[in-house]
């Protein structure tokens, strides 16, 4: 019988999901970080295979400069989903370059330190995602509107796998100094399950928040703006233009568009409107919704692509949050002749 290592699956499973995200969306600039942690998720999952599956110890040189290549990655693939300047951008990004070549190091000078730096590595690249996304949802502002919570909850999920990633080296370090590395495989298997699994499952969702390439003109900010002002600017793009409906809408486009800071919109809405930016857009996204079904005889569905919304978890979601009740029912009840 054929002897398949648990983590040939995983590898199997992750090629699949690169494939379908391959085809779900062209490949450009800014999922590329994407694209590629999932395919480096499946070679360190192929490595571990053929390391703990089947004995090929030389892989051991290879596995941990591989896993050092991760966290970068999980950090590159969400910073696709926060505008920086080009300039800060570029200015520090050749220090991403270095948990590789600090691994490769201490492969050649003091290899018994390598568990360790793995462990530094990836919970300090854990506390950078979080730190990405310190500010909720809205600091995700190049995601879609339409996908910017379940991003931003695809960060934290990241970043907690890239802490299961060091407790897993902290137990494989430990076994080697309690039990001479008896558990060792075991330990390895389901720290390859589990984290890459998770790792990759958050790339994809993020992926599919970020907004394809905007047409759209940028305009100068006004800094000088109040947050009345700022707020009636928005209005006026989401409803008398009909921007909420753009299934791509960011809240980096949308500054460009209103010509207002994209912190600063942040700002007004909570100041004024009480809720995140992604919540004030979908109200007027239910809104239309709720007019379409009230006013017309089109699907559930087709409300809801019409009014903006890509996925029917989210309408569903934010249908509730806004209306207390399901499409289907809001529309029963204001087609009833009692209302």
């Amino acid at each position: 019988m054929i002897f398949i290592p648990l983590p040939f699956v995983v590898a199997l499973l992750l090629v699949i999901l690169l494939a379908r995200m391959l085809r779900a969306q062209e490949p450009s600039e800014g999922n590329r970080p994407f694209l590629a942690l999932v395919g480096l998720c499946a070679l360190q999952s192929v490595g571990v295979g053929l390391r703990w599956g089947y004995g090929l110890a030389e892989l051991r040189y290879m596995l941990p400069v591989v896993a050092s290549c991760l966290p970068p990655l999980v950090l590159a693939s969400f910073r696709v989903l926060i505008h920086r300047d080009v300039a800060d951008a570029g200015s520090a990004r050749w220090l991403h370059a270095t948990p590789p070549v600090i691994i490769v190091a201490l492969l050649l000078l003091a290899p018994v330190l390598i568990d360790v730096a793995l462990i530094m590595i990836f919970v300090g690249y854990a506390l950078a995602v979080l730190n990405l996304g310190r500010a909720g949802p809205d600091a995700l502002d190049e995601a879609r509107f339409d996908g910017a919570v379940a991003a931003h909850r695809a960060l934290i999920i990241a970043a907690a796998s890239l802490c299961l990633s060091a407790f897993f080296d902290l137990a494989i370090l430990m076994d080697f100094e309690w039990s001479k590395g008896k558990n060792v495989a075991f330990i390895v298997s389901n720290a390859n399950l589990l984290s890459l699994l998770f790792i990759s499952l958050t790339a994809i969702v993020a992926s599919r928040a970020q907004a394809r390439a905007a047409t759209d003109t940028a305009q100068a900010p006004s800094m000088a703006a109040q947050d009345r002002e700022a707020l009636d600017r928005i209005r006026n793009l989401l409803v008398d233009q009909k921007l909420s409906r753009d299934e791509n809408l960011t809240l980096s486009r949308l500054a460009r568009r209103a010509g207002v800071p994209a912190r600063q919109i942040s700002g007004a809405v909570n100041r004024l409107a009480g809720k995140n930016v992604s919540q004030y857009i979908n109200d007027f996204r239910i809104a239309e919704a709720c007019r379409l079904l009230r006013e017309t005889d089109m699907s559930v569905t087709s409300a809801m692509l019409e009014s903006g919304f890509q996925t029917k978890s989210n309408f569903n979601r934010e249908f509730r949050r806004v209306t207390s009740l399901s499409p289907a029912s809001w529309r029963e009840s204001a087609r009833s002749p009692d209302v």
